[in-house]
């Protein structure tokens, strides 16, 4: 058996993986380790496809198995985070139903959920639609056609990482709007799948002249990161959609 072509899979299953945690977090609402999970997923996910290329065993399946994964990590998650951040901005809390007949079930479901937070989950139609596309998508070799959806679940991670660690009454007032979230909703729906080029972070070579885009992207990324931490994230993917706009 040949192991080789196998250890990329093992590496997007790992993503896979680090997303169902990621889901079981993000449900009991504890979207701090959600974040970290799908931040480790999302390492995962960029690292199986350079595996592939570097040991020259990319297929078909692996590709398949990649977007199965990121539906999870950065389809799903999202989504679910989404939902959490409505109602934490329209102050509802989740209770639990501890019935055991579905009258009690659809009884629970009548008076606790709420419709205005289920929006967030068109992040997860949104991504579904997104990775689709890409699976049969020649043009997007070298690079995207739309935001990658791992691109969009940082942005959207970010806010409950903000929220917990970069503690502004300011920022929160802004990020527990409703309308806020729903123009954050609509915004990532319409990226994952515009006709919009976006530059892709592959590297045919390590030249500076060849690749200068890439690394100015990386350099500036870098220096946001560290003067305004979790805040950069939703800075950067903006960045990202301006720099590849002014680049076409």
């Amino acid at each position: 058996m040949n192991i080789k072509k196998h250890i990329p899979n093992f590496i997007t299953l790992l993503n896979l993986f680090c997303g169902c945690l990621a889901v079981i977090f993000a449900v009991k609402n504890q979207l701090e380790i959600a974040a970290f999970f799908v931040f480790l997923g999302i390492f995962f996910d960029f690292f199986d496809g350079l595996a592939a290329r570097l040991l020259k065993v990319q297929s078909e399946f692996g590709l398949q198995l990649d977007s199965l994964a990121d539906m999870i990590t950065s389809g799903v998650v999202p989504g679910i985070v989404m939902y959490q951040l409505f109602n934490r901005a329209l102050g509802i809390h989740e209770k639990v139903n501890d019935g055991h007949s579905w009258s009690d079930t659809w009884h629970w479901f009548e008076n606790e959920v709420h419709l205005l937070p289920l929006v967030g989950l068109f992040v997860t139609l949104a991504s579904a639609y997104r990775l689709a596309k890409f699976n049969i998508d020649e043009n997007q070799t070298s690079s995207f056609i739309g935001l990658p959806t791992p691109a969009n679940t940082l942005l959207i991670m970010s806010f409950p990482l903000i929220l917990a660690y970069q503690v502004d009454p300011t920022i929160d007032a802004i990020i527990l709007n409703k309308w806020f979230l729903l123009v954050i909703t609509a915004l990532s729906c319409y990226l994952l799948n515009a006709n919009i080029p976006l530059f892709a972070l592959k590297f045919k070579n390590w030249s500076f002249k060849d690749n200068m885009v890439k690394y100015i992207f990386i350099i500036a990324s870098a220096l946001l990161l560290v003067f305004l931490h979790f805040l950069a994230i939703p800075i950067i993917i903006i960045l990202y959609v301006l720099i590849s706009l002014i680049k076409k």
